[in-house]
């Protein structure tokens, strides 16, 4: 028998924030480096992340993401990392200029999207993202719900 795929979450795939689509505009995605502690990278393969209310922010010329939260690994000491610590987000001198000018714009914020694997290494996805009021995500629902719906006639009636 074969085995079930997941097929919302690729193999490459850490954890997900699945609020940022419903709570802001993605405008542009750009796709960083993060400096981590041998223990969090552990506790990463072990599927310890979560992304939920975190976001990056500028500390001088440096990126920073706050917020996230990774878990301890099963088998280090208690004291191994801090889990909510400051991240360094790592990316050129020219997307951290042009990231900063974005930011500047006003509504505009730097969510991360998802953390992966690529080669090896923990990459992060950002968005530059404007807030959705709330009537705006009243209407995104409305329209997922008629989609829903029309995809099920569809269905149902060949």
């Amino acid at each position: 028998m074969a085995k079930k795929q997941n097929k919302k979450k690729p193999d490459n795939a850490i954890t997900e924030n699945r609020k940022a689509r419903h709570n802001y505009e993605i405008l542009d995605t750009v796709e960083a480096g993060i400096m981590l502690l041998g223990t969090e990278v552990k506790a990463l393969r072990e599927g310890r992340g979560n992304l939920d209310e975190c976001y990056a922010v500028f500390k001088g010329d440096e990126l920073f993401l706050l917020n996230s939260h990774i878990g301890e690994y099963s088998h280090a000491s208690p004291d191994a990392h801090d889990l909510r610590r400051a991240r360094k987000l790592l990316l050129h001198k020219i997307e951290l200029e042009r990231l900063k000018m974005s930011r500047e714009r006003e509504g505009l914020t730097l969510i991360p999207l998802r953390l992966y694997w690529k080669s090896g290494k923990v990459k992060v996805a950002l968005a530059i993202a404007k807030g959705k009021k709330s009537h705006d995500k009243r209407e995104a629902d409305k329209e997922r719900d008629w989609n829903r719906s029309r995809h099920r006639i569809l269905k149902q009636n060949g």
